[in-house]
């Protein structure tokens, strides 16, 4: 290989610089650019000028534009002239705006006597009715051509030392494919620069035009020169080009022919991201990576640079930098070095304890897995897969991952989507015989498949990033269909439902913490008391998740019975509708029920199998009927991204339900739970007992907003008789809300009653008619025969799990008792158990009023958190 060409005696070594098409869509952008350069040659400080190469890609659109012309060639030609004329009229137009008319006119009519020669090329296109690829190549890079002489325009007018270069003259290549490449891949394959020529007319091209920068005073001032991406020369002198997104290739060989310090290529984001921010809000710039996690991460689909292009500069060790053109002050990513792993033996390599694990996680979209099972071929799993591959490489289709069970013969191999069908063809094709005589049990093709990939050398060092990987992805509820990991232990990837893969690039992304532990949450019934109470403590708590527990709550949707707010739409896309597999947002999703209504109700168990969880202080459905209880239950045990919260449900913020799972993990039989579930009917006795009205006492508690919002909920013992039937079922029994044996507080016509629907209106109503219908006397009148036996009224629940009963009454309470000593607002239950069977586990605390529910419903979303985690 040919030495690098040192063109002139400058005090340091050349950077070269590439800016693609976005970075040239119009005349404001081609000033940027230029400027941009004009700063890189001035150099850092003291440093001294830097001579400056900028590899520049057509302007923006302009490639499209030009095969438009030769596509409309083949039917009319009067349209491809008509094609040519706005492609040609939208470079001079920015072309006029850069530069004077001395500058441009001679641009110009370079410009037109190359538009004449597109026409004369693509004239018999349509007598022959195909386009021969060096057609396409010709015309295309055109675009090129004209976009570095425009860039150079600028330049000149200011005043800066400059020139451009027609990478055709200098550039020879080898190429074994044809066309130009499908639009936005990276892929050069197929295209080998011959160095020792390509460097004999990089000197020769010195010789006769350098001369004037060798009289440079290289410390104040350096050259800029402009060259053509994308298009070469072929060994035999025919134009051609480095396929589409072939300048970031034209960039790193010119960067090797120079001997180049580095490479810049200047893009409109702040460097390399640990993921796609469209898709994963939290990804950041990677600081650095080693070429060979590079390559890893662009293998699978990460925007950064193809393999084939990054040839040249691993070769000789250029540092290529990723930069924001928008942002230059900001370093961006730089790519350089070999990984550590390259040159050690394996388990040998020291461990950098500070080293991430991973450096980015990125996908393929469009993918399809072909499987080849039940093979019994007489040589074995070695001839099955190797015969597969073979159909594979004649068939000119891609293979993105293979996995094979020998077991069975079977082989997976992961597939481009758009070459799903050539794939099974081939293999149905190569397989002909055994298929036929049934050594070979079927091919089958999946389709709607994503791959997703975790990179990084540090992987390598340390054990358990795929235990990470596989549990993040099984937390975010993401099926696995097919594993494969590299060679250089520098990659994991996995095949996933296609509709499943951003939330599998953002559950990986956190679980490597790569970014803050992201939760989204929608609270249906915000606008009620409980709703905003845990609003409220969710905001006041935001700093302190972040910083101590690593994680966020976003609340990204809040809801009542009217209508629906969305922090962001595109994250919320079908959150709170019917749920299919489409809905692509955060993987950690909760929805917080503070309703009480049936609707809502109904959809936990599609929310649950969507991977949504649910924390729900509703009642209706953890005591609802049996059926639907199950299936959420049932749901949840068999999705594993998502589960069902409950506790606040029974007790508000006290942990009820969790110690009776406890008790009953642990072994222990509970014979009896016994207490009062009702702050309302806590708070309401307690007063009355100190000789105030039942009516009044009850008034207060609804004031205090103690109550449930019909108050006859508490009253009739329906509120509590749901709370028992949650722990009775938690025991095992078979029971709903109508086998509870209820005392009811009001008279069956109260409970029957149609009220106002004004909620105030409605227990004012209620309040004077349990004056009316003698409820207050006949409670003053069972208050006095229990306070004649020294006792006080409590409204209790009993769950005999021996006789499988459940009760609800208002009972005499003695001194003895623990309920005797039941303060306002609180809750008690008390555990009868065969470890606690001489004196029973009592639980007591408040647990009525908005900021205690809510404080329950925050305690589960924490609950949530830890199982993300």
């Amino acid at each position: 290989m040919a030495a690098a060409v040192k063109p002139a005696p400058a005090t340091k070594e050349w950077e070269v610089h590439k800016f693609g098409g976005a970075s040239l869509a119009d005349a404001g952008l081609y000033r940027t650019v230029g400027d941009l350069l004009i700063q890189e040659a001035m150099g850092k400080q003291s440093d001294g000028a830097v001579p400056t190469m900028a590899i520049v890609s057509a302007m923006g659109g302009m490639t499209d534009l030009l095969v438009k012309v030769v596509d409309s060639a083949l039917v009319d030609i009067d349209q491809a002239k008509v094609d040519l004329d706005a492609a040609v009229e939208r470079q001079l137009g920015t072309l006029n705006e850069l530069a004077p008319p001395e500058i441009v006119a001679p641009i110009e009519r370079r410009i037109r006597d190359d538009a004449a020669d597109v026409i004369s090329l693509v004239r018999s296109l349509t007598l022959i009715k195909s386009v021969p690829a060096v057609t396409m190549k010709v015309v295309t890079g055109f675009g090129e051509i004209w976009s570095a002489q425009t860039l150079h325009a600028y330049l000149q007018t200011q005043g800066v030392p400059c020139d451009w270069v027609d990478a055709r003259e200098i550039l020879v290549v080898k190429s074994d494919s044809a066309g130009l490449g499908e639009k936005g891949s990276t892929s050069t394959t197929g295209v080998v620069p011959l160095w020792g020529e390509t460097s004999k007319r990089m000197a020769a091209w010195w010789t006769k035009w350098g001369q004037p920068f060798e009289k440079l005073d290289y410390n104040e001032k350096s050259p800029i020169l402009v060259c053509t991406g994308f298009v070469a020369t072929s060994k035999d002198g025919v134009p051609t080009t480095l396929k589409r997104s072939g300048s970031d290739y034209s960039a790193t060989i010119f960067a090797k022919l120079l001997g180049a310090s580095r490479v810049t290529m200047w893009k409109n984001t702040n460097g390399v991201y640990t993921a796609d921010p469209r898709r994963v809000p939290e990804a950041f710039p990677i600081e650095s990576l080693k070429y060979d996690e590079a390559m890893e991460l662009a293998y699978f689909g990460a925007q950064v640079l193809h393999p084939s292009a990054m040839l040249p500069c691993i070769d000789d060790n250029i540092p290529v930098y990723v930069r924001n053109i928008f942002n230059p002050s900001f370093e961006g990513t730089v790519i350089e070095g070999r990984s550590d792993t390259l040159a050690a033996s394996w388990g040998k390599v020291e461990d950098d304890e500070d080293a991430a694990l991973i450096k980015g996680i990125t996908s393929i979209d469009d993918a399809s897995l072909l499987t080849l099972e039940g093979a019994s071929l007489a040589g074995g799993a070695s001839e099955v897969g190797e015969k597969v591959l073979a159909a594979m490489s004649n068939a000119k289709v891609s293979v993105l991952m293979i996995t094979q069970a020998s077991s069975e013969s079977s082989v997976t191999i992961a597939v481009p989507a758009n070459q799903g069908q050539l794939a099974i063809r081939a293999v149905e094709g190569a397989f002909e015989l055994e298929l036929a005589r049934s050594t070979v049990g079927s091919v089958s093709l999946l389709e709607d498949m994503s791959i997703v990939a975790i990179v990084g050398e540090g992987m390598a060092k340390r054990p358990g990033a795929s235990s990470t990987f596989m549990s993040a992805l099984a937390g975010a509820g993401v099926n696995i269909a097919m594993i494969a990991q590299g060679s250089s232990e520098r990659q994991i990837a996995v095949a996933v439902p296609k509709d499943a893969a951003t939330r599998a690039l953002r559950a990986a992304h956190a679980a490597f913490t790569l970014g803050e532990k992201a939760t989204s949450v929608a609270v249906l019934g915000a606008s009620g008391a409980l709703g905003a109470q845990l609003l409220k403590q969710l905001k006041a708590q935001q700093e302190t998740l972040e910083t101590e527990l690593k994680t966020e709550y976003k609340v990204i949707a809040v809801a009542n019975s009217a209508k629906m707010t969305l922090a962001t739409a595109d994250q919320t896309a079908g959150l709170l509708g019917e749920l299919g597999a489409g809905a692509d947002v955060n993987p950690q999703r909760v929805i917080i029920d503070a309703t009480a209504s049936e609707d809502i109700a109904a959809r936990y168990e599609g929310w649950i199998e969507a991977g949504i969880s649910v924390v729900s202080p509703s009642k209706l459905v953890a005591s609802g009927p049996a059926g639907r209880r199950a299936a959420c239950l049932k749901a949840a045990k068999l999705n594993r991204g998502a589960t069902w919260q409950y506790e606040s449900s029974v007790g508000a913020a006290l942990p009820v339900l969790t110690t009776l799972q406890d008790l009953l993990a642990t072994g222990d039989k509970v014979t009896e739970i016994r207490g009062c579930l009702s702050g309302t009917m806590a708070y309401t006795l307690r007063n009355h007992q100190e000789d105030k009205a039942f009516s009044a006492s009850l008034a207060e508690a609804y004031a205090a907003g103690f109550t449930e919002p019909d108050v006859r909920e508490d009253l009739s013992g329906v509120d509590m008789a749901r709370k028992v039937v949650i722990l009775a079922r938690e025991l095992g029994l078979d029971v709903d809300v109508e086998d509870v044996d209820v005392e009811s507080i009001i008279p069956a016509e109260m409970v029957d009653k149609t009220y106002v629907a004004d909620p105030a209106g409605k227990a004012a109503a209620v309040f004077a008619d349990l004056k009316a219908m003698g409820v207050d006397a006949a409670m003053d009148e069972r208050l006095a025969a229990a306070k004649a036996e020294g006792n006080v009224l409590r409204y209790t629940f009993i769950v005999d799990a021996v006789a499988k009963t459940c009760a609800i009454k208002l009972l005499p309470t003695g001194p003895k008792e623990s309920l005797f000593r039941l303060k306002e607002n609180e809750n008690l239950v008390s555990f009868t158990t065969a470890r606690y069977a001489t004196a029973p586990l009592i639980m007591k605390g408040s647990a009525a009023g908005a900021e205690l529910a809510a404080s329950g419903i925050f305690a589960d979303l924490l609950r949530l958190s830890r199982t993300f985690g």
